[in-house]
């Protein structure tokens, strides 16, 4: 039965895939012992882009907007304190 492939959350360029891939591939290497061929490690990094890769995504969104609103609600006090009486 055929997978069904999820459009990935981010896409990288060809050097950032070639550089991605290449880290997989060591790190597999120096860490387990496998020697994975270039199938296995496109398959790894498909699965870190597709389904890992959104809750970082969704993460980083979370964390800005809290900035944000923290920053806005700072620069509207900031202006409260400027009114004239």
């Amino acid at each position: 039965m055929a997978r069904k492939v999820k459009p990935p959350i981010l896409n990288l360029t060809p050097q950032q895939e070639s550089e991605a891939t290449n880290k997989i591939k060591r790190f597999m290497e120096d860490r387990f012992e496998l020697k994975l061929g270039s199938f296995e490690v496109a398959e790894i990094l498909e699965l870190f882009t597709t389904e890992i890769a959104p809750h970082y995504y969704n993460r980083a969104i979370f964390d800005a907007q809290t900035h944000l609103k923290e920053r806005f609600e700072s620069i509207e006090s900031d202006l409260w304190a400027l009114e004239k009486p």
